[in-house]
């Protein structure tokens, strides 16, 4: 049984023209209304969670040199929101022992630093300044000698379950020659390495 060759005519005429119209629609030129993203889609960056500003920045942050034993940290810390932070504890990349101090004039008149069980509360609009002589962040059994131009990480853990970062630059400086107490009674002199 013949049967005869006829040819497809229609069928592959539609065929080749909706290729060759494809390939020159990704060729270039206005793209068709179906190919346009929907006004309704969300875009990706609004899709995307926002990222949030920390709750508390460090302003002048830095760290007094010291070749051993303890050191401190100061800077000016504010908070972005609009209700009060406390600064819970800190860690520095300079030792594994960090704690958060005030100093306060004991009953001999002598200034005394000690340390802030309940952390540093940084208020809306009223930057909380940490420095010689006041609050600031104790580092204690210092890895290795701080030197001028060393920088020193800092990790803040805050109240609002965040963290903030930093780093503090080290300089060299007289002040924060107060005594030490450390809570159990014990009494030294900072030797000119404490806040």
């Amino acid at each position: 049984m013949l049967v005869s060759a006829r040819p497809l005519r229609g069928p592959l005429l539609v065929i080749t023209t909706a290729c060759v119209i494809g390939i020159a629609g990704c060729a270039g030129g206005d793209p068709s209304p179906a190919a346009a993203p929907s006004a309704a889609a969300p875009s990706a960056a609004a899709a995307s969670p926002a990222v949030s500003a920390p709750a508390v920045t460090v302003a002048d942050p830095w760290v007094k040199t010291a070749e051993s034993g303890m050191t401190a940290a100061f800077g000016t810390f504010s908070t972005t929101g609009s209700t009060p932070v406390t600064v819970l504890s800190a860690q520095t990349s300079a030792s594994s022992r960090t704690e958060l101090h005030e100093v306060v004039v004991g009953d001999d008149g002598a200034m005394t630093m000690r340390p802030k069980g309940d952390g540093f509360v940084i208020e809306p609009g009223a930057p909380h300044v940490l420095a010689p002589g006041g609050d600031h962040i104790m580092i204690m059994d210092l890895a290795s000698p701080i030197r001028p131009g060393d920088q020193i990480d800092v990790t803040l853990s805050l109240s609002d379950g965040s963290t903030t970062r930093f780093s503090a630059l080290a300089k060299e400086t007289s002040g924060g020659e107060e005594n030490y107490d450390d809570g159990a009674g014990s009494m030294h002199m900072s030797g000119g390495q404490g806040g």
